[in-house]
């Protein structure tokens, strides 16, 4: 089994204690999402194959990658960078403070360890594509050599995605646009390419519509969490059944430990937080 930690909330950048603590008990109860019993997930052991980390500061988890390591786990790192400004990602850190903590993963467990995220993709009023093209490119060129991916997709606007988008940019005097899949496509097609002038191939998630038509088509779908990749890292085979969470998701069999609504970077698009303020209330009773 693959462990997921987490899609649902950044544990690597809030819960490093709390995972430590977990590891060394070897399982966690984790709450689930749909209001049942919680439910147990090993964390290490026989029935452990290794983990995918996903972050958008690694730093308070440096401890944590050195625990996993000496269990002989394998774990690769989903690691999101897109460089946007304040009115979009309140509280992350900022693009010149988290590549070079990209540049030392990839140095200490090897390039193949580590995925640049640059997702979701938002058209803004601050962020049009103009924008998109340059700060990709610079990021591009300063993680060359440490990442050999990408993972882009453009913004799934949700109905909770969409009310917090909306009030954000009543409040912060911007403007948002979901283009159209040929808009998408013409855009995709030029990060790519400048993707690949930096050594790096960059693959789509779980947006087959990129796929299928225009200058888009050819480029490669994604599998986040890749028993692939992880097999490389580890050194051996690794073997998981693929079962994506949506049309169009590659990626393998897995369990998540994570909690939704417990994120505080404050990311006016994201899907797994419905209201920050209560996501900080929720995230202090958990972390001292």
């Amino acid at each position: 089994m693959i462990v997921s930690a987490s899609y649902r909330t950044d544990i690597p950048a809030f819960f490093a204690g709390w995972f430590r603590a977990r590891l060394a008990a070897g399982h966690g109860e984790i709450a689930n999402p749909y209001g049942g019993k919680p439910y147990r997930v090993d964390l290490r052991g026989e029935n452990v194959d290794g983990y995918v980390f996903w972050t958008r500061n690694a730093a308070p988890f440096a401890d944590a990658f050195v625990d996993v390591a000496a269990l002989s786990l394998p774990f690769v790192v989903q690691f999101t960078i897109t460089g946007y400004p304040r009115t979009l990602d309140a509280h992350t850190l900022r693009a010149d403070e988290t590549m070079p903590q990209i540049v030392a993963l990839a140095q200490k467990y090897g390039p193949r360890a580590v995925v640049w995220r640059y997702d979701p993709v938002l058209i803004t009023s601050h962020t049009p594509a103009e924008w998109h093209r340059r700060n990709f490119a610079d990021i591009a060129a300063r993680l060359a050599g440490s990442v050999d991916e990408c993972v882009v997709s453009f913004a799934q606007i949700y109905k909770k995605t969409r009310r917090r988008l909306d009030q954000a940019a009543n409040t912060l005097d911007f403007a948002w646009n979901d283009l159209d899949w040929d808009e998408k496509r013409a855009l995709l097609a030029e990060l790519s390419k400048i993707a690949g002038e930096n050594g790096i191939q960059m693959t789509i998630c779980s947006q087959p519509e990129v796929l299928t038509a225009g200058p888009a088509a050819g480029l490669a779908a994604a599998s986040c969490i890749d028993a692939a990749r992880l097999s490389d890292v580890a050194g051996y085979d690794i073997s998981a059944r693929r079962k994506g969470n949506r049309v169009g998701c590659l990626c393998v069999e897995s369990r998540d430990i994570g909690t939704y609504d417990t994120c505080a970077h404050g990311c006016v698009y994201c899907y797994a937080v419905s209201d920050h303020d209560k996501a900080v209330t929720k995230l202090r009773r958990v972390v001292p």
